[in-house]
Parts: C-alpha cells; structure tokens; sequence
C-alpha cells in the first residue's frame, strides 16, 4: 500500500513543498527513511511508532519506506513526524483515504504518548501552502494562530487521535479553527501581549542625543553613542523602542516568518512591535551573523525592520564587528555552507555604545583618563574605519551635571517618548508616501544612484558639504550618509527640499571623524 501526505521543508526563512511518500512491503518489519533526512527526520520513525500505538492504532509490522521528495533537498526538523503517522495509518487501512490528502498539509512534531508540540518555521510553511493553492494547514494548536497569520486556514490540534478522528469524519471530531481577518485584524486568541514601561522623560539631559536617536528612528539610521561611564548610553539606547511606530503588515510577516524559522515561535499571530536585540559583546560572528551545522539566523537578522544594540562596542571581537559590514550596507546576509547557501532579511538599525579608552574615563569632565595615548589609540582603532564609515550618526554623550539631575520637577520638562513618536511618525508618513512606488521605506534606504533625486541641495549646501568632507576626510560613502540623514532632518520639520540648516545638524553627527588619532 503507498499513501502519499502534502508536508513542507524550511529553506532559509521559505517554505516549499514536500511530499512524504509511504510504502508497505512485505518483508522482515523495518523503518527506513530515505530523500536526505537530517538526524532529527531519521528519529522520527521511534517517535512516530510510540505515538501511533499510545494513540490506540496498530503498528504495522512489515517493511516500511518513507520518502519525503524532492531527494535532491536536504530535510531537517521534526515537523515530519505528523504527516508520517498520518501516511502509517492511511497506508494501513486504518485511516481512509480521501480528498484531504489533496486539500490539506501537516506539520507536527509527535510526544511519544500521541501528543502535539509546537516546531518552528511554520508561518514560512503556511504561506507556501497557501501559494500552493491548499486549503489549510493541520499543525499544533500552539502554532495554529501563527499558520493563520498567512491568510490560510489553520487548523490547532493537541494530540494524533484528534487529527485522523477529524480527517475520518468522525462524529463530534473537531478541531479548533483559526483564521485572521483580510482587514488584519486579529483574534483575541491571537492578541500580542506586552507593553513597554520606560520613557525618554527618565532621561535627564542630553538633549542632544536625544534628537540624534529620533533622527534615526524617523529614518531608519544607524548609531554610535561614546562617552565615559554613567553618561546615560544605555538608558538612552534602550528606550528606542518607545519612539518606533510599528510594523506594517508587510514588515510584520517578514519579521515573524525570521523569529519563526529562529525556534522563536509565538502563540500570538504576527509580531506587531518592532525587535530590539541586545546581544552580549562576548557573541561571536555565528551569533550575530548567523550559521551553524543547521544554519539559523543570526542576531541581525531577528533585529531585522526594528534595532540592534550592540553596548561595549569596542568589546566584541573584530571578526564580529567586521562581519557587520555586508548587513550594515546591503541589508541582507548570506550564509554559504558546503551544502547549501541561505539568504537572510537584515535590515536593522543599528544602535551602538562605547567608551573612548580603555579606562573608559576619556571626555569626563571630573575624573581623569588613565591611559596612554598609544593605548587610547589602539582602542578607538578596534573600530575599523570601513565599519565607521556605515555608521550615520556618532554622537558624544556628556555626563549629566549635577543640578541638571538633581532638578526632579515635573516629567513636563523633559522630552517624552509620546511627543517623539508622534513627530516620528509624520516624518515616515512622509517617507511613505514619497517612496510609495520605489520598494523601499525609509530614507536610510535610499540607493546611492537616487540621492541626488531625493536629497537636492543648494548652491551654498554643496559648499558647506565640500568643506567639511576636506576637512574631516569624509569617504564617498560617509557623504552618501550625511545626505540621507539630512533628508531625515528636513521630513521632521516637514520641509519638501534640504536647506542648509538641514545639511549642518546632519554633519554635527560625524563627531567621531575628529576623536579618531
């Protein structure tokens, strides 16, 4: 007897088809499993056995054949063990064939008791299916509001018994559907949870950084806050989020089909807010590129459409610092493995901090640097210049004086994160509509060929930006930098065209140019 059930295999953060073919044979019992299974597939068959004879259904004792095509793809995971059950028992007879074999696909890690668990990438899953033209998707209840993201029919089980009871059309076997509205509005059962609990108000001072980090977070730019100990980087770094609009639809299944595939999964249905990822300095390149023997993405791709916070900048290790230059600028990563080359969303906004030394004390205006200048210089040139060069914006950040904070009055006085969410999010409704035809969002994406288009300048602008790129070395590149954030100054103030005034606060934010020796 053969039986053959629709499945999916996870390539990067896609989903394509794969069909698990089961023959019984006559024969000494055997289980073998053949189209290139991974080590997680190839233990499936023990799982698979358990949980068909927990779940009250005969083991067939004869000479079993799982092929799961194409062969020429290599499988992993163990969201293969449900549609391999599923085609044990339909091939035994225990389980009658009919038309969902051709409507439906499964996916489903098996308990050895009949149970369900959860796996990962099933949103990449759901939305192939749906591409496909298949009328649902049967997966854990625990993965079923995810499926459902997709815009396909997603049907949540707990246990084997329940999914072949509801294929069979048995009486009272029902399995709990769910479906996300076109308007894409969501279920209760598939709500976000969570809520954020700081605000820019907590911040005293530091004006300055304050409007480079609504600079960047109204287009979409990268970064760099160095000052001595306790001047508030972190607590400035952290609060980011607060002043980010969400995710567009669009934006929301990219990013939740990474975390997906990540062994990231959610209960709730797509990620609405944008991510903020803080990896310690001791990661490594895989970390935070990505890779591995089962190749995962890495930490900039799960910061992809929201920030990555790199603190101790200086900290990480330069083959992991270095890695970050092909994400910084093309916003994608590729992954290449002897056995198979995996591409990567990661376009993020980096937020990064650092001291200037190694004492950490250079720039204070109290206590001293102890470091030598040949020591100082070895430190700031851990940050390579190409890696610089991708960095929009370097702002030094002052210790706070004492009566500054010392003045608790009222939180009125300080900048909140309401106030700048709300400028934020004019000036990317103005990005939104100005690149509404040219695929990309913000203005920290706009090619290098289109920046004359977008960022028109003066007579006396261009003078302005000749001086300054004799005077502080500026490359190519860093010009092309200096121009986008420009254009970011100018949506803030609600300004069509780049004066000058715009060009001048964008250089203000190259202060690292004059620290380095």
């Amino acid at each position: 007897m053969l039986s053959r059930i629709c499945s999916f295999g996870l390539r990067g953060v896609e989903g394509y088809p794969v069909m698990v073919e089961l023959d019984l044979a006559n024969g000494l019992p055997g289980f073998t499993t053949v189209g290139l299974p991974d080590v997680a597939v190839r233990e499936s068959r023990d799982r698979v056995c358990a949980a068909v004879r927990n779940s009250g259904y005969r083991f067939p004792q004869r000479r079993i054949t799982v092929n799961l095509a194409p062969a020429r793809s290599r499988k992993q995971g163990s969201h293969f063990d449900l549609p391999i059950a599923l085609a044990v028992l339909s091939a035994s007879g225990q389980l009658p064939a009919g038309e969902w074999m051709r409507r439906y696909c499964f996916a489903g890690e098996l308990a050895l008791d009949g149970g369900l668990r959860p796996v990962r990438g099933v949103l990449a899953m759901a939305a192939d299916a749906k591409s496909q033209g298949l009328s649902g998707i049967i997966v854990p209840r625990d993965n079923a509001c995810e499926a459902a993201a997709a815009g396909l029919t997603a049907y949540g089980a707990v246990t084997l018994r329940e999914v072949a009871d509801f294929l069979a059309g048995a009486p009272q076997a029902v399995l709990k559907e769910f479906v996300v509205s076109p308007s894409g509005e969501k279920r209760k059962d598939c709500a976000e949870d969570g809520s954020l609990h700081v605000d820019y108000s907590d911040v005293r001072g530091q004006s300055l950084a304050k409007r480079a980090l609504e600079v960047a977070a109204a287009g979409g730019h990268h970064v760099l806050l160095v000052g001595p100990p306790g001047s508030g980087k972190s607590m400035l770094a952290r609060r980011l989020p607060t002043i980010l609009p969400d995710l567009t639809p669009e934006e929301a299944m990219e990013v939740t089909r990474i975390h997906s595939v990540s062994q990231d999964w959610r209960k709730a249905g797509l990620i609405s807010r944008r991510p903020f990822r803080a990896p310690h300095h001791g990661a490594s390149h895989v970390a935070l590129i990505g890779g591995g023997q089962l190749v995962r993405p890495g930490e900039v791709s799960l910061a992809h459409g929201g920030v990555l916070f790199l603190d101790e900048l200086a900290e990480f290790n330069r083959l992991a610092l270095e890695s970050l230059r092909q994400p910084l600028e093309d916003g994608t990563v590729v992954v290449a493995r002897a056995r198979e080359t995996v591409e990567y969303p990661a376009k993020f906004a980096l937020v990064a901090a650092c001291n200037l030394c190694p004492c950490g004390w250079k720039g204070h205006p109290v206590r001293p640097c102890a470091c030598t200048p040949l020591a100082m210089a070895r430190y700031i040139a851990r940050l390579s210049g190409p890696l610089l060069d991708r960095i929009d914006i370097q702002v030094e950040v002052s210790p706070v004086p004492f009566k500054q904070w010392a003045a608790r009055g009222p939180a009125e006085r300080e900048e909140t994160s309401g106030r700048m969410l709300e400028r934020v999010k004019r000036a990317r409704q103005i990005q939104r509509e100005r690149f509404a035809s040219s695929g990309f969002l913000v203005n920290a994406h706009i090619p290098s060929r289109d920046l004359r288009r977008y960022c028109a300048l003066g007579a006396a602008a261009i003078e302005l930006l000749g001086e300054a790129a004799r005077k502080l070395g500026l490359s190519a590149r860093s010009l092309d930098r200096v121009l986008r954030v420009a254009r970011t100054i100018a949506d803030l103030d609600g300004r069509a065209g780049v004066a000058i005034g715009h060009l001048g606060e964008a250089m203000q934010y190259r202060s690292l140019e004059r620290l380095r020796p």
